[in-house]
C-alpha cells in the first residue's frame, strides 16, 4: 500500500530555493527532463563492480537492468560505485577491508539524495559490507545477488571454483599432477562470470541475503550467466520503488526471527562457516541482539539437505536446477519462524509454498536429510573463553572427539618456513595450532585456518588433522579446522601462551576445547606474554586495529555498531 509520506529525496530536489537550484541544474547536466526531480523516488544502485573483482565483474550490465526495472515502476535510478572486495586478489585479506567498504556503503546512502536502495553483490565480502552498511541508514533495501558461475569442468568431470585450491598441494605432491594438469584445471575451473559455484562463503551470503528476506524469492542460485538472472534484477528494481512508496524499511525486515531463519537455513544448505562472523555483524548495525551461542542453540541440530561441495557432491548451477532455495525453505518449513517478512511484502513461507524440487540426490527431503545434525558447533573452555567454532559436516568424525600433542606456529610465515620440514616432529594425531590470525594480529582474520598438512603426512595418505587459529576458513573448504578463537592470540588470549608438547583435547559433542595446562602454568606464562608490534602506525589499517573487535562479536568497528539513520541536517552551503 502507498504512502503519503515525502520522500528523502525531495529535501535535495523539491525545493524552489537557491539549493534546490544548485541540485537540480547540476544533475541536468545529464539531459534528465523535469518530471525526474517531481515525485519520483530516487534509487541508488550500490554497485561493487570491479575489474579487480573476478566475481563482479558483470554487475555493470546488471545494474543497467535494474534500472529498467526502476524506471518502468517511476523512479529516477542513480547508480554509484562503492569500495569492492575482491577475495581472489585483495592482500592480505578483504576481511580486512569489509568493514571499510561497509563505511563507504553507510556514508554513500545517507550523503546523498537517495529514497531507496538496490545493493550489487557478489564475492563473498561484497554481500555482508553492503548489508551492514545499508542497516546503518535503514531505508528500503533490496540486494540483487550476481549469481554463481557455471559449473567448472575438467576431463568430463565437475570440479568447483575454490574447492580445488585446498587440493593443489595434494595434487602435485601425491598424485603427481603436472604443470600441464593443473594448468587445464586453471583454465576449466572458472569458465563463467560469477563468483565460486561451491556452497562456499559467496554462495553462503547470497543465501543468507534469500533466507533473511532481502531478495526476491529465487534469487541465490540463478547462475550469473542465465537470463533469469537479468529478469531478476529488472524486477528487483520495480519492486524498490514499490518499498520506496510502502516505506517498507529494511529494519522492518531483519528482525530476531529473520535471524533465525536464517541460522536455519545456513545450516541446511551446509554453509560457510564464515556466515556467523558476517550474520553477528549485520545484527549489530540493525541492533538485533545475537550471540554466538545463537549459532549452536538454534542452528546446531538442524538437518543437512543439500548435496554441495564442500560438503557433498553438485555444485550451485545444479542446486538452481533442482529448484533452488526455496525448496529448502518449503523443506525446513516447521523450523522456521513462517511469518517473516521479506522485500516483496510476503512472508518467507509463502514465497516458497509452490516450489517444486525436480532433483532429491541434489536436495534431500527432511524425513531423509543426507545428515541428521549439520549446523555449526560452538566450542568453550580455557583455549577460548569467548568461543571458537568448528563446522561438523565438513569435519572427519573420528577426529571430532580427539586429544592431540600441539605444535605451534607462532604466525604464518612460521608456518610457511618449517611446515615441509622433514625434521619437523609431527604426525597424523598431534594438533597443528596457528597463531597471530585473527582480526588484529594479521590484521584482518584471513582464510588461513584450514592450513594445508605437512607433505610428509599428505605422502602417507593422511588427509585431515585437528588444526587451531583465531583465523577463518574459506567457505569452499573443509577438514576438522577450529576457528575464531576469542579472544585472539595477539591481544593475550589463552592461544598466545600455548607451546609446543601441550596437550589439547577437543569434544565437539561437548563442545569443549581445552588446553592441558594448570591455572598456575598459563599465569606464569601470561606474565612472561609480549604482545607483538602492531602491524600498522598510520591509516585505515591503524584504525582498524584500534576499534576491531573479537570475532564472537562479529569483528566490526567499535564505532560502526548501530547506526545514524537516514537524516542529515547540515547541506552544502
Amino acid at each position: 500500500m502507498a504512502t503519503n509520506k515525502k520522500l528523502r529525496s525531495a529535501d535535495w530536489f523539491g525545493k524552489s530555493d537557491k539549493m534546490g537550484f544548485v541540485h537540480r541544474s547540476w544533475f541536468r547536466t545529464q539531459g534528465y527532463p523535469d518530471d525526474y526531480f517531481v515525485n519520483r523516488p530516487v534509487i541508488g544502485i550500490c554497485n561493487t563492480w570491479s575489474e579487480l573483482t573476478p566475481c563482479n565483474n558483470h554487475l555493470r550490465d546488471l545494474a543497467e537492468v535494474v534500472k529498467r526495472g526502476v524506471i518502468e515502476a517511476g523512479g529516477f535510478p542513480l547508480e554509484f560505485p562503492v569500495t569492492s572486495l575482491g577475495e581472489t586478489v585483495m592482500r592480505p585479506t578483504t576481511m580486512l577491508f569489509r568493514n571499510l567498504a561497509s563505511m563507504d556503503v553507510e556514508e554513500s546512502i545517507r550523503a546523498n539524495p537517495i529514497d531507496g536502495v538496490v545493493l550489487l553483490t557478489g564475492c563473498d565480502k561484497t554481500t555482508p559490507a553492503t548489508i551492514m552498511g545499508a542497516c546503518s541508514v535503514d531505508l528500503p533495501t533490496i540486494v540483487v545477488p550476481g549469481g554463481p558461475m557455471l559449473n567448472g569442468r575438467f576431463r568430463g568431470e565437475c570440479i568447483g571454483s575454490g574447492t580445488f585450491n585446498w587440493l593443489i598441494k595434494e595434487k602435485q605432491g601425491v598424485e603427481n599432477y603436472s604443470l600441464q594438469d593443473i594448468y587445464e584445471v586453471e583454465t576449466g575451473v572458472a569458465r563463467s562470470q560469477g563468483h565460486c559455484m561451491t556452497m562456499g562463503t559467496a554462495s553462503s551470503m547470497a543465501c543468507m541475503a534469500e533466507a533473511l528476506g532481502l531478495t526476491l524469492p529465487g534469487a541465490a542460485a540463478i547462475p550469473a550467466v542465465d537470463a533469469r538472472k537479468k529478469q531478476l534484477a529488472q524486477l528487483s528494481g520495480r519492486r524498490i520503488v514499490e518499498m520506496v512508496k510502502e516505506d517498507l524499511k529494511i529494519s522492518r525486515i531483519l528482525t530476531r526471527e529473520a535471524f533465525d531463519n536464517a541460522i536455519v537455513i545456513n545450516s541446511a544448505i551446509g554453509g560457510s562457516s564464515n556466515f556467523i562472523i558476517h550474520l553477528l555483524a549485520i545484527a549489530g548495525r540493525i541492533g538485533v541482539p545475537l550471540s554466538l551461542e545463537d549459532f549452536d542453540q538454534v542452528g546446531s541440530k538442524v538437518p543437512l539437505l543439500l548435496n554441495l561441495k564442500p560438503s557433498g557432491k553438485y555444485l550451485m548451477e545444479d542446486f538452481f536446477y533442482a529448484g533452488g532455495l526455496p525448496v529448502v525453505i518449503r523443506e525446513m518449513e516447521s523450523w522456521l519462524h513462517k511469518n517473516a517478512l521479506t522485500v516483496n511484502g510476503k512472508s518467507i513461507c509463502a514465497n516458497s509454498a509452490q516450489s517444486t524440487c525436480y532433483n532429491t540426490d541434489i536436495i534431500a527431503t527432511l524425513q531423509q536429510p543426507l545428515k541428521t545434525e549439520a549446523g555449526m558447533a560452538v566450542l568453550k573452555g580455557n583455549l577460548c573463553e569467548q568461543g571458537a567454532i568448528v563446522k561438523p559436516s565438513a569435519a572427519s568424525p573420528h577426529l571430532l572427539k580427539h586429544r592431540g600433542r600441539a605444535v605451534v606456529f607462532e604466525n604464518i610465515e612460521d608456518y610457511h618456513a618449517r611446515i615441509d620440514d622433514p625434521d619437523l616432529d609431527i604426525d597424523e594425531d598431534c594438533v597443528i595450532v596457528l597463531k597471530g590470525v585473527g582480526p588484529v594480529g594479521y590484521p584482518g582474520m584471513p582464510e588461513v585456518g584450514n592450513v594445508d598438512l605437512p607433505m610428509k603426512l599428505l605422502q602417507k595418505g593422511i588427509k585431515d588433522m585437528v588444526r587451531i587459529s583465531d583465523g577463518r576458513m574459506s567457505g569452499t573448504a573443509g577438514g576438522t579446522v577450529i576457528l575464531h578463537v576469542s579472544p585472539e592470540s595477539s591481544i593475550g588470549g589463552t592461544l598466545a601462551l600455548v607451546q609446543n608438547g601441550d596437550m589439547i583435547e577437543l569434544d565437539v559433542a561437548a563442545r569443549k576445547l581445552h588446553l592441558d595446562v594448570t591455572e598456575e602454568e598459563l599465569a606464569a606464562r601470561k606474565a612472561r606474554w609480549q604482545a607483538p608490534a602492531p602491524m600498522a602506525s598510520r591509516g585505515y589499517v591503524k584504525f582498524y586495529i584500534d576499534h576491531v573487535q573479537q570475532a564472537h562479536l562479529g569483528a566490526d568497528l567499535d564505532v560502526l555498531r548501530g547506526g545514524s539513520g537516514s537524516e542529515v541536517t547540515r547541506d552544502l552551503h
